[in-house]
């Protein structure tokens, strides 16, 4: 079973729309971007994410290897979703940007994100939300 999951960043100008299984886990990152914005990844394939307002606002923002392509509202800063470096054919979501997503019932998973390389296979052999 699965469910169609709306969100968007603070300011409402990015909106956007992702299928998810009924039952979903999230990371949480402990590289140096992912702590400091609290983002939560919710990964999930390319055809399971749907911007439906705001690429206009959006800004992109890379670092380290260039890879990864983090979007952000231009005007309220928040990054709702991005480009990953480990999946760049998927979207990873801030769950924190879900609307009517209670944290609480979320089941949020660590991970290793500065020993980036060492553990990225692993992270790797997961398929995204609903695959």
């Amino acid at each position: 079973m699965t469910q169609r999951l709306s969100g968007g960043c603070h300011c409402g100008a990015v909106r956007f729309e992702v299928i998810v299984p009924d039952r979903f886990t999230v990371d949480e990152c402990n590289c140096s971007i992912c702590e400091a914005v609290g983002f939560l990844h919710l990964l999930v394939a390319r055809e399971d994410f749907t911007l439906l307002t705001g690429e206009e606002h959006l800004t992109d923002y890379r670092f380290g290897s260039g890879t990864a392509r983090h979007r952000f509202c231009s005007r309220c800063g928040v990054k709702a979703f991005y480009i990953p470096r480990s999946h760049p054919n998927g979207v990873s979501v801030n769950a924190r940007c879900l609307d009517a997503v209670p944290l609480e019932d979320l089941v949020i998973e660590p991970f290793d994100g500065r020993n980036w390389e060492r553990n990225v296979a692993a992270l790797r052999e997961r398929k995204p939300a609903g695959t």
